[in-house]
């Protein structure tokens, strides 16, 4: 890997056909180049080969992308990614394909409900989908987890707790179909450690009941908070104002159960495994382990999903060994105080991208339009300040997976996510592009230093993209971890690492076959581009690479 000087004057000026010329901005970045000893050219390549021109099938955008760019140009590209998660309401192919029309990057699978051959049923479809139509939608599997959780509700796929009724819980197997208002308990020892008087939360305190009596198996409860049940939804009991975690923290973080799915998801070739309730760093070095173990040449990236105290606890060192990070709010909001959520959230999406790990934010985002076409307007606060604080993604769990309106739930997160990084660039709030250096060798602290050299180069001339040709997504996230204004295109050779990209703030990931030559890569990426009305003559764009550790300047000839 080149990293050696080669500048075409000692004080390199540069001259844009388009642009002023920002001679004396260039002088203050000559400490960083002389440091690390990089190549920083300025050049107007040659018109591209006739050969290249007409290599169309040669490189891969997402079809949305692609018109959004035509249609609107550069800047009118959404940053921040959307994961949506697939149940009965999006499970045909015309409802994934409306969901990829309408923004989604990242399709889940949940896998506490349906069974394996329903899953297996999804991914395939995502799959066609993105081979058929062009996209690159990556498929993220959600572990159950070993919390305590209650079971199905008599197949139902859900039931309504109003205020003052009573519903048993129950840790009993019932040979025929539940009773009315009974719920079962996966946790054999539930009946014995809760108390009359003890407050229960299902699905992160979407209902609450107080227990009122003890019977044998049965616990009598009185709905206090009424809402939706949802089949599978995690259960936690407070006693005295606080959570009681001694049980669950015994309990482990992967279940028999959990290993199973994660099997089927290593040889389905998931692209994200999501990992419920991790409470140390330990839980995700023993899954890589097994990964590794299991089917070496697996690149599937490995999601923390944050939704316990154990997890808050010891955030710093499960993020460092994990791929991204999940906000699992309504599971969290459940362990630890409400009002401790919107700081403990924004702290995990800091904390992500100082480690430059992905991080969703997820979780009754835009919960009533599961039933109704509007979202409350707290709600969309709640977006907007996701949006704020460069989440890389948001998450539909319910509202997509069983929802009356996915598609309309899907249009609200994306047209707030625009219209609040327009207003970003508009009031020209740019964050320090320097994060704390997380290289652990030479030649990756040079990659950062070129990553944050290009992100503030990119703010400064307002260029209109960042090119990073990256064979293992790690340039691309480094610049996608400095958040620049304009869009960063990542062109990479492997489709699984496209598809992971997409996850990403701000990246647009293109599948493309290059060489080490960068001279031959820009010829022919801009050929592609031009052909296809991505780019136009006259663009300014500045370029990176994985390959050789270069910052390049130039407008698109």
């Amino acid at each position: 890997m080149s990293q050696s000087l080669q500048l075409l004057t000692p004080n390199p000026t540069f001259s844009f056909p388009h642009h002023p010329s920002p001679k004396p901005i260039f002088h203050s970045y000559s400490p960083i180049i002389s440091k690390s000893n990089l190549s920083l050219r300025s050049q107007h390549h040659p018109p591209p080969s006739h050969s290249a021109a007409t290599d169309l099938a040669s490189i891969e955008v997402d079809a949305v992308t692609e018109t959004e760019l035509k249609e609107n140009g550069f800047r009118s590209t959404r940053r921040t990614k959307v994961v949506c998660t697939i149940g009965p309401a999006t499970c045909g192919f015309e409802q994934l394909e409306a969901l990829a029309v309408g923004g989604m990057n990242v399709a889940r699978i949940n896998m506490c409900h349906g069974t394996r051959e329903w899953h297996k049923m999804v991914i395939e479809r995502v799959r066609r989908l993105n081979h058929e139509k062009g996209y690159a939608v990556a498929v993220m599997m959600d572990t159950e987890g070993s919390e305590i959780h209650m079971g199905d509700l008599r197949g139902a796929s859900s039931a309504k707790a109003e205020d003052g009724e009573i519903w048993t819980f129950s840790v009993r197997a019932f040979d025929s179909t539940l009773p009315e208002h009974t719920i079962n308990v996966n946790y054999e020892g539930f009946a014995e450690d809760v108390k009359v008087g003890d407050e229960l939360l299902l699905d992160g305190g979407m209902v609450r009941f107080e227990v009122i009596e003890k019977i044998g198996p049965d616990v009598k409860c009185r709905c206090t908070d009424p809402g939706l049940l949802l089949p599978r939804a995690n259960l936690t009991f407070w006693r005295n104002g606080s959570v009681v975690r001694e049980k669950n923290s015994m309990l482990p973080t992967i279940s028999s159960k959990d290993w199973l799915d994660i099997d089927f998801g290593i040889s389905e070739g998931v692209d994200f495994i999501a990992i419920s309730f991790v409470k140390t760093a330990e839980v995700i070095n023993h899954l890589r382990s097994y990964i590794e173990a299991r089917s070496p040449n697996s690149d599937v990236a490995l999601i923390a999903k944050i939704e316990s105290i154990d997890s808050v606890k010891n955030l710093e060192e499960i993020i460092q060994v994990a791929d991204g990070a999940m906000v699992a709010r309504g599971d969290l909001g459940a362990q630890i105080p409400l009002e401790q959520v919107p700081a403990t959230q924004e702290r995990i999406v800091q904390l992500c991208r100082q480690l430059n790990k992905p991080v969703i934010v997820a979780s009754q985002l835009l919960e009533s339009m599961i039933e109704y076409p509007t979202p409350t307007r707290a709600e969309v606060a709640d977006v907007s300040e996701a949006v704020r604080q460069r989440a890389d993604a948001l998450m539909l769990s319910g509202e997509s997976a069983m929802g009356q309106f996915p598609e309309k739930a899907l249009t609200v997160l994306r047209s707030v996510s625009l219209r609040i990084e327009r207003w970003w660039r508009e009031q020209k709030q740019y964050e320090t592009i320097a994060q704390p250096s997380i290289g652990t060798s030479h030649s990756e602290n040079i990659s950062e230093e070129i990553c944050n050299s290009a992100a503030k180069m990119a703010n400064i001339l307002e260029v209109d993209a960042l090119f990073v040709f990256t064979k293992t997504g790690h340039m691309a996230s480094l610049l996608s971890r400095c958040r620049p204004d304009c869009p960063i295109f990542a062109f990479t050779t492997t489709p699984s690492v496209r598809r992971r990209l997409n996850l990403q703030w701000g990246l647009i990931p293109f599948r493309l076959s290059f060489s080490d030559d960068m001279e031959t890569n820009l010829n022919k990426t801009f050929s592609l581009l031009k052909a296809r009305n991505l780019i136009k003559s006259g663009d300014l764009v500045i370029a990176v690479s994985d390959m050789m550790q270069s910052i390049q300047v130039m407008n698109v000839p």
